[in-house]
């Protein structure tokens, strides 16, 4: 059995909220309760939830930008947040990640060059190298070089989240997690974007983990889909099967709230094989 790219084991999560009324102890709701997941090479793996199902809590503590208040998260057999730093620095460059938003997602005051450059310049790549390395990542998200002399303003919503998958490109990294990555952006857009993400799968062997609401795009992406409710993984399986024929109560409920049809038309390259 090949061993997983990503594995989380007992992932739980408690927030405190401090109380108000002196010497008396916090309040604690716990977000997460013992999440287990693990996610293959070139594999695409779906989270799908309602609203504060902790969907994006689960992706926060997978990029490494939260610690969990129990188990552990492996990258290659390497603990995330148990190793040493030089460990962890070698790690980082290998999981990244795209968020929802592509217009708070991109400092305005820098050029695009200079955004896509960002993780390289954090981990002390020299100048030639980074120039290189963010040229190639815009041509693989069909972005011109000249794009690279440009600000955020200049490029819409489509345009910036490929900016910002080329930001997450440009270290080369073997898993991409996906927080509602095409929400905002038009249904045409969407499709365009996806299709991007698909292909880039194809041709880097990359995996992903896709945090949706959306079932019709998570259908279009995911090899597996990983269904959580209240902090807890209440079913999982292979894309197809458990959205045609759901067990959980939440799943059902989930599928009976989205729109019929689905509203992102996508080309058929989904469902490809895991590591084509």
């Amino acid at each position: 059995m090949t061993a997983p790219l990503l594995e989380a084991v007992g992932l739980v999560r408690d927030y405190r909220t401090p109380s108000r009324i002196p010497f008396r102890r916090p309040t604690i709701r716990r977000i997460l309760h013992g999440i287990d997941l693990q996610v293959g090479v070139g594999e695409t793996v779906g989270i799908i939830g309602e609203s504060g199902s902790g969907k994006s809590t689960l992706a926060r503590i997978l990029m490494g930008l939260e610690a969990p208040d129990q188990g552990a998260v492996r990258f290659r057999g390497t603990d995330l947040f148990g190793s040493d730093r030089a460990a962890r620095r070698r790690i980082r460059p290998q999981i990244q990640a795209v968020f929802q938003d592509p217009y708070g997602s991109l400092d305005p005051r820098h050029t695009i060059g200079r955004i896509v450059a960002e993780p390289l310049l954090a981990y002390g790549v020299d100048r030639e190298a980074r120039e290189r390395r963010v040229l190639e990542a815009l041509g693989a998200v069909s972005l011109p070089p000249e794009a690279a002399l440009r600000y955020p303003h200049e490029f819409s919503g489509g345009q910036r989240q490929r900016i910002a998958i080329a930001r997450a490109l440009v270290t080369r990294p073997a898993l991409v997690i996906a927080d509602e990555p095409v929400s905002a952006l038009d249904v045409s857009v969407q499709a365009q974007v996806l299709n991007l993400m698909l292909d880039l799968r194809t041709r880097f062997g990359l995996a992903y983990i896709f945090v949706s609401h959306d079932l019709a795009v998570v259908r279009h992406m995911a090899h597996r889909v990983l269904v959580l409710d209240g902090g807890v993984i209440v079913e999982q399986g292979p894309t197809g099967p458990l959205l045609d024929t759901p067990c959980h109560p939440s799943t059902r409920r989930l599928i009976a709230s989205m729109p019929d049809p689905p509203p992102v038309p996508l080309s058929g390259r989904s469902r490809d094989v895991v590591g084509a």
